[in-house]
């Protein structure tokens, strides 16, 4: 006997205008009809009018942000490196891969760590950050512990494929994985799209999310029984990332500031990157696809603000703590989305809907304070986001040989 719509279930679609998703209701199975009342119920449709209130979000009194200059970093090394290092072999800096995103825009239908970035030899992603994370454990004596946050398309195969290539030197007993939570998709009227009659189109909610992700799945209380104070947090699509970087956060601890992040001169005004500076006297980050939109309204000038971030962040854990109870921003993103309707499956040839996202840039704005701390784009700067042209494949394998890597 099939179970019957539940009547709260089914007053909350209404209520949403989300009626549309039980077209197929008396066609289901009893175990469908379950599975998918669970996920209906487990929806946040509050994300939903957050996205619509952040296109409210504005700026007021933008002016630059103090710069910790690389070349202060590298006259003081000694010293920022002696607090980067004591820090990390007290257990007091943890280590999060962000590791969701697949391989897609470079042609390749797995993890992003898992690409070759090599070019006569197989050289993993995954390789370079490990490589970097275990010179880093021996310098300072201590196999600090590393969180890799994976998406639910993902996680298989990248524990599998870090176990199979025995993390490459890392101590196996210092990785946790977690997943990060997932987000309906909408078309562009904000009704949710179906994956099939007893599923919904979910895809990963940002790298803001990072941190509710990893307390989701139960690693609180390991943070807090192994000491960690800090988290650095770190985008894996940087091949030239530098993960726990003695020098970065002994600067971060030594200046007393709430967080840390590292930031690099950009190119040019055009360049599609974030903007670090302050907004009403406190840290903010200008995402790149926010300046078309205060150019135009010309309320704000951003010409004095030449340094944007690169996705490596230094969060203290008890104040990432307090933004649990917040309402992180929630960004809507125009994407093309395959979905299910009417018996068949779709595949949209342009942009017909919306992914929502929480960005780790909104967490710096919750922070105190923030320490810019000026990296050299050559260095340190090589993120894989095409497959060929700026930020590509080519680029990265081209300033990887530059420092003098074997590829």
């Amino acid at each position: 006997m099939k179970s019957h719509l539940d009547k709260t279930l089914e007053k909350r679609l209404n209520e949403y205008g989300q009626e549309h998703l039980l077209s197929a209701w008396e066609d289901l199975s009893e175990e469908e009809m379950l599975r998918f009342s669970e996920e209906l119920l487990a929806v946040d449709f509050e994300i939903f009018e957050r996205a619509k209130h952040f296109e409210e979000k504005t700026y007021e009194t933008l002016a630059p942000i103090p710069i910790f200059y690389a070349a202060r970093a590298e006259k003081e090394q000694n010293e920022l490196e002696t607090i980067g290092l004591h820090a990390i072999a007290e257990g007091k800096i943890g280590a999060v891969l962000l590791c969701g995103g697949q391989g897609t825009r470079l042609g390749y239908s797995h993890a992003k760590g898992m690409f070759n970035i090599g070019l006569t030899k197989e050289i993993p992603i995954f390789s370079l950050h490990f490589g970097r994370l275990c010179e880093v454990a021996k310098r300072a004596g201590n196999w600090f512990p590393v969180y890799i946050m994976t998406s639910v398309f993902n996680r298989e195969e990248i524990e599998a494929f870090l176990q199979e290539h025995s993390f490459f030197g890392y101590e196996p007993s210092a990785v946790r994985f977690f997943n990060q939570t997932m987000a309906p998709a909408t078309d562009l009227e904000g009704k949710l799209y179906q994956n099939s009659p007893s599923s919904l189109v979910l895809s990963p909610d940002g790298n803001g999310g990072w941190f509710s992700s990893l307390v989701f799945e139960g690693y609180l209380n390991d943070v807090k029984e192994n000491g960690v104070e800090w988290f650095n947090v770190i985008a894996i699509d940087n091949v030239l990332q530098k993960t726990a970087d003695p020098r970065f956060i002994g600067a971060v601890i030594r200046e007393n500031a709430a967080s840390g992040a590292k930031v690099v001169k950009k190119i040019s005004p055009d360049e599609r990157i974030g903007l670090i500076c302050k907004n009403n006297d406190r840290p903010a980050v200008i995402e790149y696809f926010e300046l078309d939109r205060l150019k135009k309204e010309k309320s704000v000038s951003t010409e004095e603000m030449e340094y944007g971030v690169i996705l490596n962040y230094l969060f203290r854990v008890d104040e990432m703590e307090k933004t649990l109870s917040l309402k992180l921003p929630v960004h809507r993103a125009r994407k093309k989305i395959p979905y299910y309707r009417d018996g068949e499956y779709v595949k949209p040839e342009t942009e017909n809907g919306f992914k929502y996202e929480m960005l780790a840039t909104d967490l710096v704005e919750r922070m105190d304070s923030c320490l810019a701390y000026e990296i050299l784009r050559e260095h340190e700067f090589a993120p894989v986001k095409n497959r060929t042209g700026i930020d590509s494949v080519e680029s990265a394998r081209e300033m990887l040989l530059a420092l003098g890597y074997e590829l």
